[in-house]
C-alpha cells in the first residue's frame, strides 16, 4: 500500500474513533457525566435516575463517574471518558488557558467553598494581620485565587506573606497543628475544621469564590447541542427539587461525601443553588480570579484573560433559565 494512502487511512480511522459513541441511527449510545459531593444538583439527578428517564426512549445509556476534583474532570473530558465534567470557575479558566477546548455551559452552584481559616486560639483578627504569616494553600486552586484577592483587598500581596504550598487536606492539618498561621480552606474539610477543632473563619466572602461549572468539550457541544439542552433541562429539575427538599439533599450529601450530618449541614449553608444561568456574574468573578493568578505567575503573562473567559463561558443553553432564576 502507498505510504501516504496508509497514513491518510490511519488518520481517518482515528478521527472516526474520536467521535462520540453513536448508533447507526445517529443516536448517542452513551452519555458520561461526573457527580460529586460538591455538585449537589447532580447528586439529585443521579439518585432519582432523571437522565436515565429522559434518554430511555433514545436508547442512550447514562454512565455516572465519581468526581474527585478538577484534575480528574479535565482528564476525563480530554480523554473523552467524560462528556460533562464539574469544576470550579478558576480551574475551568486555567484549563482553557492551558489549551483545553472546553466550554462551561451550566452553573451547578455558587458555593462559598473557600475562606481563610485560623486555629481556635489564633490572635489574628483580620486579613491585614496576616502580614509576615505562614499560610497553607494549594497553588492554582480556587482557594489560592481567593487568598490572593483577599490580600489585595487588604492592601497586601503574595510577597507580604509566606505561602506554604500543600494539598488541601495537609493544609488543614498544618493549620490545626500550628505549623502555619492560616489556611486557605476548602469545604467540606473547612466545615470539619470548624466543627471538630473549633477552627475560625478569619475572612469570608462568597463573591470571591468562583462558581461551580459544568463543562463539555467543544467538539461534543458542536455535535450534540440538543443533548446538552436536554441534560440541562433535567439538571434544572434536579436543582428545583434540591431547593424544595433540603433535607433530602443533605441525606444524599452525607451518603456520597461520607460526612457527619453537622458537616453536611454547614457545607450546604454555604451553597447557593438559586441561579444556574451563565452570565456577567461568572464573567466578572472568573476574570478577576484569572487576573490575580496571572499577576503571581500561575497563569502565563502572555495569556489574554478576558478572551479566555469569553471563549470559556457559553450562556446559550441557560439563557432561558435566567428569568426563572
Amino acid at each position: 500500500m502507498n505510504v501516504n494512502r496508509f497514513v491518510s487511512c490511519a488518520v481517518a480511522l482515528l478521527a472516526l474513533l474520536s467521535l462520540p459513541s453513536r448508533s447507526d441511527a445517529g443516536k448517542l449510545e452513551k452519555l458520561r457525566l461526573d457527580y460529586a459531593a460538591y455538585n449537589p444538583v447532580c447528586l439529585i439527578a443521579k439518585e432519582q435516575g432523571l437522565l436515565e428517564k429522559e434518554f430511555a426512549a433514545d436508547g442512550t445509556a447514562i454512565e455516572w463517574v465519581v468526581g474527585t476534583g478538577a484534575p480528574k474532570a479535565l482528564d476525563g473530558l480530554e480523554k473523552k471518558t467524560l462528556d460533562f465534567g464539574g469544576m470550579a470557575g478558576s480551574a475551568s479558566l486555567m484549563a482553557r488557558a492551558g489549551g483545553a477546548k472546553i466550554k462551561s455551559v451550566y452553573v451547578f452552584s455558587r458555593p462559598e467553598w473557600t475562606a481563610l481559616v485560623v486555629p481556635a486560639n489564633s490572635p489574628l483578627k483580620s486579613v491585614a494581620d496576616l502580614k509576615g504569616k505562614k499560610i497553607a494553600v494549594t497553588k492554582g486552586s480556587d482557594p489560592h485565587a481567593f487568598l490572593l484577592r483577599a490580600l489585595e483587598n487588604a492592601g497586601l500581596s503574595e510577597k507580604d506573606v509566606i505561602l506554604v504550598p500543600m494539598p488541601h487536606a495537609d493544609g488543614r492539618k498544618a493549620m490545626e497543628a500550628g505549623e502555619v498561621d492560616a489556611w486557605s480552606g476548602l469545604d467540606p474539610m473547612m466545615a470539619q475544621a470548624e466543627l471538630q477543632s473549633n477552627a475560625r473563619l478569619l475572612f469570608r466572602d462568597p463573591y470571591l469564590n468562583t462558581y461551580g461549572l459544568y463543562n463539555v468539550r467543544e467538539d461534543f457541544l458542536a455535535a450534540n447541542p440538543d443533548v446538552i439542552a436536554r441534560v440541562l433541562k433535567v439538571l434544572e429539575q434536579a436543582r428545583e427539587y434540591a431547593l424544595q427538599n433540603p433535607e433530602a439533599l443533605k441525606k444524599m450529601l452525607i451518603q456520597v461525601g461520607k460526612l457527619d450530618e453537622a458537616v453536611a449541614a454547614r457545607q450546604l449553608e454555604r451553597t447557593d443553588l438559586r441561579k444556574s444561568a451563565i452570565g456577567s456574574a461568572q464573567q466578572r468573578t472568573i476574570k478577576a480570579a484569572g487576573e490575580v493568578l496571572q499577576r503571581v505567575g500561575v497563569v502565563p503573562a502572555g495569556i489574554d484573560i478576558e478572551k479566555v473567559v469569553n471563549d470559556l463561558l457559553d450562556g446559550t443553553f441557560t439563557a432561558k433559565f435566567a428569568s426563572a432564576n
